[in-house]
């Protein structure tokens, strides 16, 4: 990312929020709140541009339906755009209900975006601290909408600008109140824009500050990421539109790449769910077109 430019994918990934928590049924992940995060224009110029954009996504789909624009927009967008956004943080969200009713009062949601988890959940103000990190440009963009939503920031949300790329501190965080008990950290859609180094030295400084029993909940991409097109050659897409958008796809890790990085970091792997895992379980028995993203994986690690 540029220094004063947001992120491109933050807006792309709430607007296939937005669209799913709209139109689809049923709901794998009903985020109502995503749709007062983006602007009507914007919501409506990533639609045309979709729309317009079909035959770079597929030819015979751009041919099927060249007059039924919606059906062209319901295509890219549960082809390309929402599957890993809609399941990872069902997964995500999943994780943390099962860790607040084992006394989970701490929640850093890293590389938020427009994340809506707190104003989804207005009860909770009063008993989880929730802190989102973010790139200073994204997280100016945040603040922005929800001035224009007239929406205030809650007493228990907490929003830190941070560069990934860059050293990360705990003193950013620990400023704002943040305590060594035990939290859960999310990590989703980040590791996939950072180098495998980069990814590993958050990772151990995310442990350094908080007890055993506290966790991460990331997905990341496989040895396959670069090889693999996917269904509709949607992988091969991915890779070219975040590089398009000045984001791109640094890194993927194995299986056992992944387990030396935790283990180095005082993790355990407590769940990990292949694409295929994926499916069963967020996707199955759908007859839309939504299905879980080649090559995508998601883990929730613990420490020991």
């Amino acid at each position: 990312m540029k220094a004063n430019e947001s992120s491109v994918t933050s807006l792309v990934s709430a607007f296939g929020r937005a669209y799913h928590s709209k139109h689809d049924t049923p709901k794998v992940f009903d985020d109502f709140f995503a749709e007062k995060l983006i602007t009507e224009k914007e919501f409506a110029d990533i639609s045309e541009n979709m729309i317009k954009g079909i035959s770079f996504f597929n030819s015979e789909i751009a041919e099927k339906f060249k007059e039924h624009p919606e059906e062209i927009l319901k295509w890219i967008t549960q082809v390309q755009l929402s599957p890993t956004p809609l399941a990872r943080a069902a997964y995500c969200e999943e994780v943390l209900a099962i860790e607040m009713r084992l006394g989970l009062r701490q929640y850093v949601i890293l590389g938020a975006g427009l994340d809506t988890f707190c104003f989804r959940h207005p009860e909770l103000e009063n008993s989880l601290e929730i802190y989102e990190i973010d790139h200073p440009a994204t997280q100016a963009l945040k603040k922005s909408r929800l001035a224009q939503a007239d929406l205030e920031i809650p007493k228990n949300l907490h929003l830190i600008p941070v560069d990934f790329t860059k050293e990360y501190s705990f003193e950013s965080i620990q400023e704002r109140g943040f305590q060594n008990k035990k939290t859960l950290f999310s990590l989703l859609g980040v590791t996939f824009y950072l180098t495998k180094e980069e990814i590993s030295r958050l990772i151990r400084e995310l442990f350094t500050k908080v007890p055993e029993g506290s966790s991460i909940v990331f997905d990341y991409a496989d040895e396959n990421l670069f090889k693999e097109k996917g269904f509709s050659n949607r992988v091969e897409n991915m890779l070219k539109m975040t590089l398009a958008g000045g984001e791109p796809m640094k890194s993927c890790l194995s299986y056992h790449e992944i387990e030396k990085m935790l283990e180095d970091a005082g993790l355990l792997i407590y769940e990990h769910l292949s694409p295929t895992a994926i499916n069963n379980r967020f996707f199955r028995h759908r007859t839309d077109y939504l299905s879980a993203f080649e090559t995508v994986h998601y883990i929730h690690a613990v420490k020991k």
